[in-house]
């Protein structure tokens, strides 16, 4: 995938399961299914824990190890990948740090309303409610630990469906697997070995990158929270279930005053990123992508470029990017 927004440096991830007809927008969440939600965000948010996962994408498979620690409430995480190209990331809150030592380069980045494996869910589990039908389903066993299945069954064409595996003690977030619009599994994330809970030493959070890097090219996309459209952009229509949850104004690929419109369903997140026509050489030309289960959609507007980069079916990306307008 080659459109500059599209770049996955930092993983992130959503979950799994069947897509209904559309009648089964009429479905009713079970109570004690929406309870199970409750509990993977409490753990997620307030546990530290530590282990190892691995990711898989078709053919790709990555391992990574991630120990998490809350502190104040202000989570703090390192994540490292095992195989592949060496990569580790530092989070603090949304503040992202980046360390990729193939290529001798930091990069510093905020993302707020995006939240990797296994912190997946939102605050706003009332969003995910109103756009998913969720269900228990059988008990299953993961990294050794006892789980609750849950499926998230959209409501709609518009989002992809979800399968979550929570540790039965904790509610801790073990496994999950996104659906595309076909049924077909796109993504996996599952632990292969946790601790969930006790002592996790500072050190462990801890750069391995930190003082060899000081010395390699760093890439800040500085970015401020932003009020677009007071600039004159607005976003006509979105599809139901899906609002904006922050805006922001970023340097990306050397190119500043980028536009940044995050946009969620409390599970999925979809970025609208608006960029002047005039950093583009050559012009790319406009149109669908797709790697796994992210799709990129890019249309021109005005003096402008559009691109929309989601974990989502093409036709929700698509009609995100169709409905983005300039007005002066």
């Amino acid at each position: 995938m080659t459109p500059p927004f599209a770049s996955r440096v930092w993983q992130g991830m959503r979950i799994p399961l069947f897509l209904l007809p559309v009648s089964a927008a009429i479905a009713q969440t079970e109570p004690s299914a929406l309870q199970w939600l409750q509990r993977i965000y409490a753990a997620t948010e307030k546990l530290s824990y530590s282990g190892t996962f691995v990711y898989q994408q078709g053919q790709q498979v990555e391992t990574s190890r991630i120990t998490h620690v809350v502190e104040s409430s202000v989570p703090r995480e390192r994540l490292e990948t095992l195989d592949g190209e060496p990569r580790e990331i530092i989070r603090n809150g949304d503040e992202v740090v980046c360390y990729l030592p193939g290529s001798l380069t930091v990069k510093i980045d905020k993302q707020p309303g995006r939240r990797p494996f296994p912190a997946i869910l939102s605050e706003q589990l009332k969003d995910v409610s109103e756009n998913y039908t969720i269900r228990k389903r059988e008990i299953e066993r993961v990294g050794g630990y006892s789980c609750q299945v849950l499926a998230l069954e959209p409501k709609d064409r518009m989002r992809y469906g979800h399968r979550l595996w929570a540790d039965l003690n904790t509610g801790m977030l073990l496994k999950a697997k996104t659906f595309d619009e076909k049924n077909r599994m796109v993504e996996q994330f599952a632990f292969t070995q946790l601790k969930i809970g006790g002592h996790i030493g500072r050190d462990q959070l801890k750069a391995r990158y930190f003082r060899e890097s000081r010395d390699w090219r760093v890439e800040d996309s500085g970015a401020t929270r932003a009020n677009l459209a007071e600039a004159g952009w607005t976003i006509r229509s979105k599809p139901a279930g899906f609002r904006t949850v922050a805006e922001l104004i970023r340097t990306m690929g050397g190119i500043g005053g980028v536009g940044h419109i995050v946009l969620s369903d409390g599970l999925a997140a979809i970025s609208v990123f608006i960029e002047p026509a005039a950093s583009k050489q050559p012009a790319p030309q406009p149109g669908l992508v797709r790697q796994g289960p992210v799709n990129v959609y890019m249309r021109p507007v005005g003096s402008y470029w559009v691109t929309v980069v989601g974990e989502a079916p093409a036709e929700s990306v698509k009609y995100i990017a169709d409905a983005v307008e300039y007005r002066k």
